[in-house]
């Protein structure tokens, strides 16, 4: 089922709510202006009213605390997305590096916001916990509020989830603003904070509508994506996480939150199962295309409007505009790219690969040609040169392109993990794992690429999750989740480490001649002007005819074998072996100075080696 987007107007609801509760949007989160009763209770007595009210917790995603830094930015470096953080001291960089100090502006801005979105859902919370519409004798207003409450807890526990990725143990915050409540909060343990929310999303879920009964669809939290956060939150708090003292470690009763991870995608499968759609590449197209499709792949998507938006500028394939280039489809760049292991990690016959993985760019021209180097390999499942309408020659930003949230293909994965850590590779997460597989493969070739590889890697609990690290992989590269699991995983350093390794193994053999793949590439428009590789994950020895172009591959790794490029050595040094502990990789970052300054010596920076 398909349906035109009708997007969701986060800036203009934010300004309306603002100017009837006089919140304040001050730096001093911990502080704001307490409501008016008065007026909560006047918002939340009507249905319309009350969306207003809740939709002002989504206009943080219109923020580039979200559009350019959670979704996409903050989520570098692992061993599918990277970019160089040392060759500067900016913001983003010191996040890249893993070296950010107190005073960046970064991190601010993701805590500020962060607490904003909390503190206007709270509001929605006690708004429509006290307007006595949740026992409305009118079902149909019964039934909103019960889903516009599903809604603002869901999105109070992303934001949770987040700041708890990002900061470790921070300030649990659950009430609305009320005069003479404090302010003030302490540091709360992580695992508290997420069983709480957990058991919040776990009460509410129930009485939440699918995608295909809400006005917006998947551009608006529904049942599905509850569910599906359920799982993903109880994954979190049961998976690894690093101490002050900087171990990396998992709680005694892990195995219970993998129990609801488990029991809550069963839940989804069963009650709202759906057909994984075929065509990978559709999926991300009907997003440029501005498609809102339910029932499908895609459960949730922050609906940017047309003129915001940071997908298809700061990622996806790069195109060269400006006012002097041959189209109107403006300037996009790539800031994450993905590293060589990660592309020719992909089975050959994988549909996935090509669509991840941007081997092309776009020139101002408006022909396609091959990137820079492999350090340019692009998030491929976007691209601006796909709009339906051209944004304009001086385009750049504001794409209004959809950020996906959550896939069905991720609760299908998370139900293959869970099951295997509970009770082995059953027969229940292997056929779990084949059915993403399926979609990746031509039919012709199931047989050997989803039947015997599935069996192959089902020999013991430890193969089988190998698999599910890998699966999960090929699956959502570019998504920028991936820096989320190898934490939960306790994997985040090895897997650094494994990737280093075997980029400068690519490069060494490359160069001494013991390679099987392509230490040079050729490439060339076909007659219809499409962008073609002749041997995209084979060495040959030369191409057929003088129409192709041939540009360095594996060999643009370094200059020699033994000789690598700066980015091959120092790009997940700190990751690795450079970082206050060799062997942890050290996420955590230090609470910006703004808020330690404002929270009266309540908050403070220790461990972790701050």
């Amino acid at each position: 089922m398909k349906v035109k987007m009708r997007k969701i107007k986060f800036k203009n609801i934010a300004i309306l709510l603002s100017a009837v509760l006089f919140v304040s949007c001050g730096d001093d989160f911990m502080e704001p202006d307490s409501i008016s009763t008065f007026d909560l209770k006047y918002i939340y007595s009507n249905v319309d009213d009350a969306r207003n009210g809740v939709n002002a917790a989504y206009s943080y995603f219109n923020q580039d605390a979200f559009r350019s830094r959670l979704s996409n930015n903050f989520c570098g470096n692992t061993d599918i997305e990277h970019q160089t953080g040392w060759n500067s001291e900016g913001d983003r960089h010191q996040i890249w590096n893993l070296k950010a100090n107190p005073n960046n502006r970064d991190l601010d801005i993701v805590w500020s916001n962060a607490y904003r979105a909390i503190r206007d859902a709270n509001i929605a919370i006690k708004g429509i916990t006290d307007s006595g519409n949740l026992e409305a004798s009118d079902a149909a207003t019964k039934a909103t509020f019960y889903q516009l409450l599903g809604e603002v807890y869901t999105l109070r526990a992303y934001w949770y989830s987040m700041l708890i990725y990002y900061f470790g143990d921070v300030p649990y915050v659950t009430n609305a603003p009320v005069a003479g409540d404090d302010f003030y909060l302490p540091k709360e343990n992580r695992n508290k904070i997420l069983t709480g929310e957990i058991q919040n999303l776990i009460n509410i879920e129930e009485h939440m509508q699918w995608a295909d009964q809400v006005r917006f669809g998947t551009e608006q939290v529904n049942r599905e994506y509850t569910l599906g956060m359920i799982a993903r939150l109880s994954l979190q708090r049961g998976g690894y996480y690093l101490t002050p003292d900087l171990r990396m470690v998992r709680d005694a009763d892990y195995l219970d939150y993998y129990q609801l991870a488990k029991t809550y995608t069963s839940k989804l499968m069963t009650l709202k199962d759906r057909e994984l759609p075929k065509d990978f590449r559709k999926i991300f197209m009907d997003q440029v295309k501005f498609q809102n499709t339910v029932n499908s792949e895609i459960l949730f998507e922050v609906p940017f409007s047309t003129n915001s938006g940071d997908v298809g500028w700061n990622i996806g394939i790069t195109v060269d505009g400006g006012a002097t280039a041959a189209h109107s489809y403006g300037s996009g760049n790539n800031y994450m790219a993905m590293p060589p292991t990660y592309y020719l990690s992909f089975d050959s016959n994988d549909k996935r690969r090509d669509v991840t993985c941007g081997l092309y760019k776009i020139n101002t021209s408006f022909k396609k040609e091959f990137v820079n180097s492999p350090l340019n390999i692009s998030q491929g499942k976007w691209n601006r040169a796909d709009l339906t309408t051209p944004p304009g020659s001086s385009s750049a930003k504001s794409t209004g392109i959809n950020w996906p949230m959550m896939r069905y293909a991720d609760v299908v994965l998370m139900f293959a993990e869970a099951e295997n850590e509970l009770n082995g590779p059953t027969p229940e997460a292997q056929n779990a794992l084949k059915r993403v597989r399926q979609r990746a493969f031509d039919e012709t070739t199931w047989t050997q690429d989803v039947d015997q590889y599935v069996l192959s890697v089902s020999q013991s609990k430890d193969s089988f999750f190998e698999a599910i690290v890998d699966e999960r992989a090929w699956e959502f590269g570019g998504e920028m989740i991936r820096k989320y699991e190898l934490i939960r995983w306790g994997i985040y350093s090895q897997k650094m480490q494994e990737t280093v390794t075997d980029l400068k193994k690519l490069n060494d053999d490359a160069y001494n001649g013991t390679t099987q793949y392509p230490d040079y590439m050729y490439w060339k428009l076909d007659a219809a002007g499409e962008f073609i590789v002749l041997n995209p994950d084979t060495k040959v020895a030369a191409a057929p005819d003088d129409t192709w172009t041939r540009v360095p591959f594996l060999r643009d790794l370094g200059s020699a074998a033994g000789m690598y490029k700066d980015w091959v050595n120092r790009d997940w040094e700190n990751y690795i072996d450079k970082g206050p502990k060799p062997g942890v990789a050290r996420y955590i970052f230090p609470i910006p100075v703004i808020a330690i300054e404002n929270s009266k010596g309540t908050l403070k920076n220790d461990g972790y080696g701050f």
